[in-house]
């Protein structure tokens, strides 16, 4: 079952706290996710993924919608790879700095087959010669899992709210 499957239905309904161990986990991933998207080394990005993986960029209306459409899909750690290469090696743009803002992550479900969590994120970018400003903003859908190495992504979709964005997305989300 995707982690897609999992969220939307118990918004709003109370629920035991989660395990305060666990939930810091998951917050000290969400920050070293970010720090390493934000400040690099971004060969380190897909090590935060299992080998078979999903990590997906979708616009809100599509996923709401359940259509497949994504901006960027990824199916393994290898394609992960292939896309830090080409941002490092073969693409060419203005510079810009970007930083994530991620709130505390909704643990929605913990099981024997990972855990299954909702996070929310606001990514501003900055260019050298203008003022910083909101570039994507929305959620995060994640399966994690853990792995002898820490907690991994099993799969990560980042649903974002607009249905427009800027026309270049060039680092992960």
């Amino acid at each position: 079952m995707r982690v897609a499957d999992t969220v939307g239905v118990s918004h709003h309904v109370a629920a035991p706290p989660p395990d305060p161990v666990l939930l810091a986990a998951i917050i000290d991933l969400n920050a070293r996710y970010a720090s390493v998207v934000d400040d690099g080394p971004l060969d380190a990005w897909p090590d935060f993924f299992l080998e078979e993986c999903i990590y997906r960029i979708q616009p809100r209306e599509n996923f709401d919608r359940g259509l497949p459409l994504a901006t960027l899909a990824f199916e393994s750690r290898g394609m992960l790879k292939d896309r830090v290469y080409g941002v490092q090696e073969t693409l060419f743009h203005d510079p810009y700095y970007q930083r994530h803002i991620v709130s505390v992550p909704r643990i929605t479900s913990a099981g024997d087959d990972g855990i299954r969590c909702v996070t929310h994120y606001v990514v501003v970018r900055t260019r050298r010669d203008e003022l910083s400003g909101i570039y994507n903003a929305g959620r995060y859908l994640d399966w994690i899992v853990a792995t002898g190495d820490g907690l991994k992504f099993r799969e990560r979709i980042a649903v974002f709210d607009s249905e427009l964005i800027p026309n270049s997305l060039i680092y992960p989300l």
